[in-house]
């Protein structure tokens, strides 16, 4: 925002003191008073120069580090700023405008700059770097800026604000916990995990291995194989086995306010049931475990996740980012989707879950070695009747601890509030 004044309050003051001198000078007929007004006047004349014939370009490049925002961690934010012009700017201060949904201190001192002529730069073309750290409030996607720059000149008599650049988008992800691992929980996942684990360790050398081929995926490779035998070896697709499972977050508008239909991170139990999500599937993949994340219906809310790729895990977290509720209701469905298929762990989270919808669901904890369910607003003795039927039944307060309703449910078969 311009400011229409451009003069400070010294400055101002030196303006009356110049028009005092040239009236009483007229006045009185002092000489003086006239040469002093005038000396004034050229004093704030030069500092208005001063100020505007730098010119300072819209070339601001924002770079955050990492790339992602995520809820609840900090992310650093790297500025650089065009700067353009022949004679030496002043030092003044900088303020980046800040959304709602990042939390921080963008602000600090614009440094002073020589004159361009004296580095031999290109028509007085330079840059200066600015840096200052956010912290992710609420999901979704936001903007950053703009840069306000306030200069004042070495007298203090003159100011000049101005708005540079434009604003850059942030994503902030949802808020990812670190859940304590399956390995303990073999048997219950199928007996497959202890299998895939053997084979990225140290059972590795005793699978059969066999020239590649083009098409073999890069993770096959069988390196002390292809050492042995100075030639690209891969693992045989016979002796390999992964294990699966399934994450499943009901969008549900019903189960949710209504506000969690209209904006990311609008509605605090949406909130908590995305992160269990997302820090569910983070857990299972570094596992080892092939994941699928689906909506109560069926539809893939993401591509199924290979075991060990971490790397697709920050891809979803990006996607996630502007996830919000839908506006049908297709818990009842999901009996039919498991029917007739057997899975590893099965990951179930909901908003409201009442006595029907654990009816409705019953026959699917027979389908999974590991069922987990978490509901963020339980009604009577809904998660009673779907412990009784199979699931591990969990409830969850907005910003509960995850991590601790997560070892809950993996180590033991009852429900807890958390």
């Amino acid at each position: 925002m311009r400011r229409v004044w451009p003069l400070t309050v010294r400055g101002t003051g030196a303006l009356v003191l110049a028009l005092a001198c040239f009236i009483i000078a007229n006045e009185a007929g002092i000489i003086e008073l006239l040469y002093f007004g005038v000396l004034l006047v050229a004093l704030l004349a030069a500092s208005l120069a001063a100020l505007y014939l730098a010119r300072p370009t819209d070339a601001v490049v924002r770079s955050l580090h990492p790339d992602i925002s995520t809820v609840g961690r900090e992310t650093l934010v790297d500025v650089r700023v065009g700067v353009r012009s022949a004679f030496p700017t002043p030092a003044g201060t900088w303020t980046d405008g800040i959304p709602k949904a990042l939390r921080g201190k963008a602000q600090g001192t614009f440094p002073a700059l020589g004159s361009g002529l004296r580095g031999g730069s290109r028509a007085g073309a330079r840059s200066v770097d600015l840096t200052y750290s956010v912290t992710g409030v609420r999901r979704g996607v936001h903007a950053l800026g703009r840069l306000a720059v306030r200069f004042t000149d070495p007298f203090g008599l003159a100011r000049r604000s101005i708005m540079l650049g434009d604003r850059t988008p942030v994503t902030v992800a949802p808020a990812i916990v670190d859940l304590s691992p399956l390995v303990d929980y073999a048997g219950e996942a199928g007996g497959t995990l202890h299998t895939t684990t053997n084979q990225l360790g140290q059972g590795a050398d005793n699978l059969v291995a066999r020239p590649y081929v083009p098409g073999d995926s890069m993770r096959r490779i069988h390196w002390r194989a292809t050492a042995h035998r100075d030639e690209l070896m891969v693992r045989q697709e016979e002796q390999e086995s992964t294990p699966e499972a399934s994450v499943v977050l009901d969008r549900g508008v019903l189960r949710w306010s209504s506000e969690a239909l209209s904006a990311p991170g609008a509605d605090p139990g949406f909130e908590t049931a995305v992160s269990m999500c997302v820090s569910a599937v983070a857990r299972l993949v570094h596992d080892g475990y092939a994941v699928e994340v689906l909506d109560s219906d069926g539809t893939l809310l993401a591509e199924r996740i290979d075991g060990g790729d971490m790397d697709d895990v920050e891809t979803l977290l990006t996607h996630f980012a502007t996830l919000t509720a839908r506006r049908d209701d297709h818990l009842g469905k999901l009996s039919r989707l498991f029917a007739g298929v057997n899975t590893g762990p099965l990951v179930l989270i909901v908003g409201r879950f009442d006595p029907a919808d654990a009816d409705a669901i019953a026959a699917v904890p027979h389908h999974s070695t590991l069922p987990l369910l978490f509901s963020t607003s339980p009604v009577g003795d809904a998660l009673d009747r779907a412990a009784d039927a199979g699931w591990r039944a969990h409830a969850l307060e907005p910003d509960g601890d995850l991590a601790f309703a997560w070892s809950s449910g993996v180590g033991r078969g009852v429900h807890d509030v958390v």
